[in-house]
């Protein structure tokens, strides 16, 4: 896989994670939302994994590591590298994502805001703002595709076995 389109994978994955979350952006108040804290965002991700349709991220705490796998459109890729806030409310994941036929490294951030009881997120440098926590926690909030533990390393070593990286 040429580094081009392994990029274009890894940002399909994450920018998936984003639209699934609500087909109606909200565009919450900028003077009226505040951003979350370091210690909300660490309470948000620390020690859990983000569920996606076709993979999962895992946040370690330790050394704030993260791991990722991904089988978009059937072709297996995993990431490794480390998650880090860069300032109130944003989130970033960087990893080198590696394919079968090459890797690359990739950098993804989300910002967050609250509003009250629910938190906004959106995807940087331009997505568009969308509810990722309703103030009673709906089934398809993307928030509640995050699952206390580990639910990546075992498909991880299965498909670096499988690409031989």
């Amino acid at each position: 896989m040429s580094t081009f389109r392994l990029l274009l994978l890894t940002a399909a994955l994450v920018g998936g994670v984003a639209a699934a979350a609500s087909t109606a952006a909200a565009r919450p108040g900028t003077a009226k939302a505040a951003p979350l804290t370091a210690g909300e965002i660490h309470a948000i991700y620390g020690q859990k994994s983000w569920i996606w349709k076709d993979g999962a991220g895992y946040f370690s705490v330790r050394e704030r590591r993260f791991t990722a796998w991904s089988k978009e459109n059937g072709k297996p890729s995993y990431g490794v590298g480390r998650w880090f806030i860069t300032e109130p409310g944003k989130l970033c994941f960087k990893a080198d994502w590696h394919a079968k036929d090459g890797s690359a490294p990739a950098t993804t951030c989300f910002s967050h805001v609250k509003r009250g009881n629910v938190i906004y997120q959106k995807r940087e440098p331009d997505g568009e703002w969308y509810v990722f926590k309703h103030r009673r926690i709906k089934a398809d909030d993307e928030f509640a595709k995050l699952r206390r533990g580990n639910y990546v390393s075992d498909r991880l070593g299965a498909i670096q076995t499988r690409i031989g990286d």
